[in-house]
């Protein structure tokens, strides 16, 4: 059991208090989710509740805080591993071991215990990593390494399991098989499960309760059902519930329908709606691949292997062809292992194919030093702290323009300052922002040297729904003087409102290509290459096999009663 009473903390040098009068209490066997924007306190709550706050990270404690009835400060963190596990937002930061088995026994090992082979396995076995056992971690997907860093936690056997963003980095069948894991966990070991999420879907559908913070504060603690159906609170504090639990809060505005009792998942949702029908939405052209005089971006016949510990070969791209034209907004999807980040790095020069052409506006990459490459395309990498080189945001950005002695580089900096939201972020370090805000300021150093192309490695990654929200609008407002943007990413309501055209990678070609109808689709393709499609569309899909509905907006605005159409 965890129980806090009248909890205070700040970190050193902060003037207000980065957790607020925390009171709560979390059962045996209880799956908790913590929601609430950026900078709420949810990691340092979570933080608090391993001793890493205050053992590891000094800050100034009061009040009570019980694992089981112990308090943590007075125990120590390798005493509170036992009880409690925690599964960090950058969990690749918990693989220590080269191999597989040996990194999931490590804790034990790490701890004397006699049967840390016998625990390593069994925790393999739990997260469904046995058959990986002998593996070398960089062999291991994105989806894998995470549920590794959970097998290393759960060797030590705790009662209680604290995930920080569990899903952020995962594409959606390794998100699914992750919360199906910790289902497992919960239900049949009686483990206590605690999640910071942003994802709400996830939340209705595996969660018991939840807990909204807001201001620093816990606002409440209640059941997932009636936690979910406070619509305008949680989307004021930052939060968006499910889109179907959206849609029928729109609907139940318009009706006499009882507001408390709306659907939170797929299941409830087509009861829920059962009494209407949908609309055909018009779709898009299909779109005719071909290299046009347009063509930004062309790859033909490219393939590219890396060397693997053991001699052989792993094959990343087997002969892959793809054209991208002026205009574009393209998302880039795929498992995780796909490839996505490597065809980045292919096109920035960043790494060099085994063979095969590829050509940036009409030029042969290869021929092109770095300089030239990147006045044409930006790269803004999957963690924006990699962006930042100096001490503050202003001098980030204009250390390009600065170095290259571009005529009225300052006056430009002040412009993108201003354009981004970032006037009085300016003399801040950049790697001490939110996630937000670093995102904002990495866009702003990405677009400096106006490159012709923008690419963007999982730019929503990490941030809540507003936050992503306003991501998705800056990118909007870049449209005008970017002439083409590939996203690459595992946010699929970001690729149906956003993308132009998708692209399907998965085991090193290109399985899919078209505009979101074309790919969402085709029931094949989403199988094999593990999508997801936005829950308002499979909704929509499942009330009206032809509907193409995207956005909860749509969905209320093409529904009709059975009967006649909805007033």
């Amino acid at each position: 059991m965890i129980e806090i009473k009248n909890l205070y903390f700040n970190y050193p040098s902060q003037e207000n208090y980065q957790l607020e009068n925390i009171n709560l209490t979390i059962e045996d066997g209880e799956f908790v989710a913590i929601v609430g924007n950026n900078g709420t306190g949810k990691s340092t709550l979570c933080k608090l509740l391993n001793g890493v706050i205050p053992h590891f990270i000094d800050g100034d404690v009061s009040g009570s805080l019980k694992i089981n009835g112990v308090e943590t400060v007075d125990s120590t963190v390798s005493d509170l591993a036992h009880t409690i596990g925690y599964v960090y937002q950058d969990f690749e930061n918990q693989l220590i071991r080269p191999k597989v088995l040996d990194d999931a026994a490590f804790s034990c090992l790490n701890n004397g215990l006699e049967d840390y082979i016998e625990r390593g396995m069994e925790a393999l076995e739990l997260t469904g990593l046995e058959e990986q056992s002998d593996e070398y971690i960089w062999q291991l997907s994105g989806g894998q390494k995470h549920l590794l860093a959970l097998a290393g936690m759960t060797a030590l056997r705790p009662d209680i399991l604290v995930l920080d963003e569990p899903i952020a980095q995962l594409d959606p069948f390794h998100a699914l098989k992750t919360y199906d894991v910790l289902k497992r966990f919960n239900k049949e070991l009686g483990k206590t499960i605690v999640v910071i999420e942003h994802h709400t879907d996830f939340i209705g559908k595996y969660c018991d309760s939840v807990i909204f913070m807001k201001d620093n504060r816990i606002q409440w603690k209640l059941p997932v059902k009636e936690a979910l159906v406070k619509v305008e609170e949680l989307m004021k504090g930052s939060i968006f519930p499910p889109q179907i639990t959206q849609a029928a809060h729109q609907l139940a505005q318009h009706s006499e329908r009882n507001a408390s009792l709306l659907p939170i998942n797929h299941d409830q949702g087509k009861e829920y709606f059962k009494e209407y029908a949908l609309q055909t939405v018009e779709k898009r052209i299909p779109i005719i691949h071909s290299k046009q005089t347009d063509a930004m971006i062309y790859l033909k016949d490219v393939s590219l292997s890396y060397d693997m510990i053991k001699g052989d070969k792993k094959l990343i791209f087997d002969s892959l062809n793809l054209t991208i034209n002026k205009g574009e907004r393209v998302a880039l999807i795929g498992n995780n292992g796909a490839g996505k980040s490597t065809l980045l790095k292919l096109l920035t020069g960043l790494i060099k194919p085994d063979s095969g052409e590829i050509e940036l506006d009409g030029k042969d990459i290869i021929r092109l030093k770095p300089e030239q490459i990147s006045d044409t395309i930006s790269y803004v990498y999957q963690n924006p702290e990699n962006m930042f080189i100096d001490d503050s945001i202003k001098r980030d950005i204009a250390f390009s323009m600065k170095a290259r002695n571009i005529k009225g580089y300052k006056e430009r900096t002040e412009a993108l300052l201003e354009q981004f939201d970032l006037v009085e972020l300016a003399e801040r370090d950049g790697r001490l922002l939110s996630g937000g805000q670093m995102r904002r300021a990495s866009l702003a150093i990405g677009v400096a040297l106006n490159p012709q192309i923008m690419l963007l490695d999982e730019p929503t990654a990490n941030l809540d729904i507003a936050t992503r929200k306003s991501i998705t609008k800056t990118l909007d407002d870049l449209k005008d003087s970017l002439e083409t943007t590939i996203i690459a990413t595992h946010d699929m309501q970001l690729v149906a409102e956003w993308a132009n055209r998708i692209v399907v990678l998965h085991e090193g070609k290109v399985i899919g290509n078209g505009t979101r109808e074309e790919i969402f689709h085709d029931e094949t393709l989403l199988q094999l290459a593990g999508i997801d499609p936005p829950e308002i569309f499979k909704l929509a899909k499942a009330m009206n096999p032809d509907a193409s509905i995207y956005t909860v907006d749509q969905f209320v605005d093409q529904l009709q009663k059975k009967e006649g159409v909805l007033s």
